[in-house]
Parts: structure tokens; sequence; C-alpha cells
């Protein structure tokens, strides 16, 4: 039965509403960054770069690196732009543009994030890299979808109960990344950890500029909070979304972070761009291997 046009909405040309991208536009292997332009600081290792499109902060290209196709889709920033892009990635791949049903057979892809974040463990310093080998989300976004059973439930009990999480925030929930994207780009100089992703910047990962907090004791409460010697080792706004929708997707999703902040230092990166560049290289690398 076709979807209802209200629901899977296509432009006028037949592409996916926001991303503007027909599926032959879209490789097997996908890079997500959240800035627009960075877009074009990943592609400019690119052999060859076969096709560019751009929609509000939707920036695609796709093209060849070192004879592997791969597309690079800048997402924006936070978890509801993360809803947007993977369903209508998903939709690329898995439904029929033309008769606007479900394929028969559906088709997974390798999800790739490659994004700046800020360490909340001291030992974790600023210009190194990190692989999320599970997510927790404070935005409540995948409640909205039927995914208990994709959630590491006794990890999100445990760690509501070390916070006294308030009630009246979302619900946390954890999501494993893929096994085989941290086996193919893990390596002996790179931290692994567990990623927080926040539904906002300042206040929800405990900032204060003039605004008073609800728990002002949160980024000590998550650096110390420890199971099954897993500990939260960073923050972000987007790798939860990430991993949960592709889970529910059955693509497989990991989260490449830049570490440019280490918050219980109080220290920033003196040059931030040179260690995305340098984890964009080394992603790519990896990718080919």
């Amino acid at each position: 039965m076709p979807i209802k046009a209200s629901e899977f909405i296509q432009n006028s040309d037949g592409s996916v509403y926001h991303l503007n991208l027909l599926p032959e536009h879209l490789a097997d292997t996908v890079i997500t960054v959240g800035d627009p332009d960075r877009v074009a600081r990943v592609t400019r290792h690119f052999d060859k770069i076969e096709f560019k499109v751009s929609k509000r902060e939707f920036h695609t290209q796709t093209g060849i690196y070192k004879g592997k196709r791969i597309s690079v889709i800048s997402t924006g920033i936070g978890p509801d732009n993360i809803d947007i892009v993977i369903n209508e990635l998903d939709a690329l791949v898995n439904i029929d543009f033309k008769t606007r049903e479900l394929k028969e057979k559906t088709k997974s892809l390798d999800i790739i994030r490659i994004g700046t974040t800020g360490s909340i463990q001291e030992e974790i310093p600023v210009d190194s890299f990190l692989i999320s080998e599970s997510a927790i989300g404070f935005d409540g976004l995948l409640h909205f979808y039927e995914s208990e059973h994709i959630q590491n439930l006794e990890f999100t009990e445990a760690f509501i109960k070390h916070l006294n999480w308030f009630k009246k925030k979302a619900s946390p929930y954890v999501v494993d990344g893929s096994k085989s994207l941290i086996n193919r780009l893990e390596s002996s100089n790179i931290h692994k950890g567990v990623t927080g992703t926040n539904i906002g910047f300042y206040g929800p990962q405990g900032r204060i500029l003039r605004l008073a907090l609800q728990d002002n004791e949160m980024n000590d409460k998550l650096s110390s909070f420890s199971f099954e010697n897993k500990k939260i080792t960073n923050l972000e706004m987007e790798t939860s979304a990430i991993y949960g929708l592709s889970k529910l997707m059955g693509h497989h999703a990991i989260s490449m972070n830049a570490i440019i902040a280490n918050r219980p230092a109080g220290t920033f990166s003196k040059n931030p761009k040179k260690t995305v560049e340098d984890l964009i290289a080394y992603t790519l690398e990896s990718l080919i291997k």
C-alpha cells in the first residue's frame, strides 16, 4: 500500500523533501557532519565529486575516495535534525520512490558521524579522538518510536538513580554503536567511551551564563557515574539519535569525536580546525581498509 503524500513527502522532481536527494545520489557509506561548511572539508580529499546539492542546512556531496563511493551530508545541530536526516536516508534506500511502497528487501547503510565534542573526564585531553561505543540520550527523541527492545534499560535505570534525575526532564535512553564499525575505526591511539547527547548547548550541558540551572551538580554526577565499568566521557548533541534511529532501521552507525574542550580542566583547543581535519583524514583512511 503506498505511503500517503503527507507522510512521505517528495519534491516536484521526486526527491525526498528535506535532503533534496534521489536514491541514485546516495552512496552506501554516509558521513554526517553538523556544519554545512565541513562537507567540503571532507570531500576535498576525494578523487572525484559526482554530485552536489544544498537545501537549508542539509548540504550533500557524493564522490569517490580511493575507489570507495561516499556521501557526505551536513545535519545541522541537534536530535530534531537527526530525526529528519536518518529517516530520509532510510527512505532513499528502503522506499520505492515511484510506487511509494516499502521495498521487500531492506538495505543497510554505514553511517559515520564526524563531529566535535567536549570531554567531561579530565584524563581525556583536548585534541584527542574518541569513538562512542554507546550513547545516552537526554533528548527524548527515541521515546516517540517503539524502541525499548534496542535500549540498555539497566544502564538507564542505574543512571537515573545516580543522578536523581529530575522527573520533568525527558527520560534518558542508552543505545550501542555498531560493533563492526567500531572494529574498523578503532586504534590504540583513540579513546572509547559513552557519549551523552544533549538537547541544548548551554543549560542542558551544565553551562552557566546568566541563567540558573535546575541541577548545578549535573556534570559532576555525569562524570562520576559508572555502569559495568563504563563511564560517560563526553557531551554533544547528535550521537544518541543517530544510534537509536539507525539501530531501529537496521543501519550501522558510529560516532567519531574530536575532543575540542575539556570541561573539568576548563580548557579549549588552540587549533580545533586542525583537530577536526586530522579526524577527517583518519576516518577516511580507516574506511578504505
